[in-house]
């Protein structure tokens, strides 16, 4: 029987990290919101064990996530965390409390006591806190197994029914030993063997997809970035000639991009590929308009229309393919998270569809899992590597009003940029580079001429998952070069800055 975690999830914003921690250690994860699966399915599923999330309620608010408390009869092993650890108490007979001076928010240090859970977790490390509420009282049959200088429990356990909770979030690196606490859970407590890699996925990805599209005509939206390219692949590897995608050239591409999608999708990997040069469509659509959001709503419909126009060419297709991923569904609100943006995949969706189904094959993968799937399947790595790409494309690097002379500037400037970098090898470190033209113009002066230009900001993350990131330290060596070329080469932009700006409490993309 195939080894899999079931992740609960009750509504946190960073819910998925502990479903990518646990297939870090090749277990296979699947993350179900509390209200979409019941407890017969989770019967019927035999998972090999049950991790709750966190989540922003308090258990004692009758309108907060609650779960049917059978679950913790059913002899598969739980882990809760934060809320999860709350919520494990509440449904147990335990009491939950709200305190001012028990609240910690941040880098925590909790001592552990001997426990399956904490084996080769020293009595003394540090954790990361985020919490008002606390378990006061533990239920009958549990017993504290951590605590911190504010929380009388910060873990509990009843070892002889396989229930742990822990009050800290061992999924996020600032908790030392959270990895080892996961890894604990999953061989020692569950019994796994780590046997789930993404070879696995592949293979089971293309089976399931070659039964369940068997038939079908299918059409696959493709930009030409490294989620689309997967999911083309791996569909093509499915269905082969019943795959059709269409590649929409919306004019909000890098430079010299859809030539190279083009060439690279029918000649190297043999795909049937339609292009589509809709580029004046998109801009008289965007004329006018500065509202971000606004911006990818009217991108994502453009979309799905022109997708709807070129299946209706080809004849009938009923299926459409995305290369939707699980950040553009957590941060587009999914479940009881909050929404942060809409992404064009997700939130942008209009409600009129001509298509009967929707398939994302990588909706509930990370961008590292998805290049894994990439090389996989054997898409080239530089391919693979290639800088993610917004769908609504340079649309959310221009500030303010979209028009053919900004997306000129900007264009010219993001490749000298990413230009600069490479020569220095920054991608090594780097898992996000490009520029964005601000809607600020300044005086400035080029030999004796008085100029007023564009600013342009450049923006260089490193991260391993996309759900946090850093700045990258570029040498200043390097941003000087880029910055004497843009301003050099490119009329009509006089200052460069650089975003030192982290995630969060900023996002990658600047709308």
């Amino acid at each position: 029987m195939e080894e899999k975690i079931l992740v609960l999830d009750f509504g946190g914003q960073y819910n998925q990290l502990i479903a990518r921690r646990v297939r870090e250690q090749q277990v296979y994860a699947e993350i179900k919101p509390y209200n979409k699966i019941t407890l017969e399915e989770i019967r019927q599923e035999k998972y090999t064990g049950i991790i709750f999330t966190g989540g922003p309620n308090s258990v004692y608010d009758p309108k907060s996530p609650h779960y049917d408390p059978e679950i913790l009869n059913l002899g598969i092993p739980v882990l809760g965390i934060c809320y999860g650890a709350q919520l494990m108490a509440y449904m147990a007979g335990g009491v939950v409390s709200s305190a001012e001076k028990s609240s910690e928010y941040g880098k925590t240090i909790f001592r552990a006591k001997a426990s399956r859970l904490f084996k080769d977790v020293p009595e003394e490390s540090q954790c990361w806190m985020s919490h008002t509420d606390f378990i006061s009282q533990v239920p009958e049959g549990f017993t504290t197994t951590a605590t911190t200088d504010k929380c009388p429990c910060a873990a509990m356990e009843d070892d002889s029914r396989k229930l742990y909770s822990v009050q800290f979030h061992p999924e996020v690196t600032h908790c030392i030993y959270g990895n080892q606490i996961l890894h604990n859970f999953l061989f020692d407590i569950c019994g796994c063997k780590g046997t789930w890699n993404m070879d696995d996925f592949v293979e089971r990805s293309v089976a399931y997809y070659k039964e369940k599209l068997a038939g079908k005509r299918v059409l696959c939206a493709l930009s030409g970035g490294v989620d689309s390219a997967v999911a083309a692949v791996l569909l093509h590897k499915a269905i082969g000639t019943n795959l059709v995608c269409v590649f929409v050239d919306h004019g909000l591409l890098r430079k010299n991009e859809g030539d190279w999608v083009e060439s690279i999708f029918r000649g190297q990997f043999g795909i049937n590929l339609v292009r589509a040069n809709v580029q004046d469509t998109f801009l008289s659509a965007l004329a006018g308009v500065t509202e971000p959001e606004k911006k990818r709503k009217i991108i994502g419909e453009l979309f799905i229309r022109v997708f709807e126009e070129e299946a209706r060419k080809l004849g009938k297709i009923p299926v459409l393919v995305q290369g939707t991923i699980y950040p553009d569904v957590v941060e587009s609100g999914a479940g009881d998270a909050s929404t942060i943006k809409s992404h064009h995949n997700v939130g942008g969706l209009p409600e009129r569809m001509d298509f009967e189904e929707i398939v994302e094959p990588l909706r509930d993968l990370f961008k590292d899992e998805v290049r894994k799937v990439g090389l996989a399947l054997g898409i080239p790595k530089e391919l693979v590597f290639r800088q993610p790409f917004p769908g609504p494309g340079l649309a959310v690097r221009i500030i303010g009003e979209i028009t053919f002379e900004k997306l000129e500037l900007l264009r010219e400037a993001d490749a000298i940029f990413r230009e600069e970098l490479e020569k220095d090898d920054i991608r090594s470190v780097a898992s996000q580079y490009f520029a964005v033209l601000t809607n600020t113009q300044s005086v400035g002066v080029i030999g004796d001429s008085r100029t007023y230009g564009y600013t342009v900001a450049l923006r260089c993350v490193t991260t391993d998952d996309f759900m946090t990131a850093d700045w990258t330290r570029v040498p200043f060596e390097v941003l000087e070069r880029a910055s004497l070329r843009i301003t050099g080469e490119v009329p009509g932009i006089n200052r460069i800055t650089y975003d030192i700006t982290s995630k969060p409490p900023a996002t990658v993309e600047w709308e």
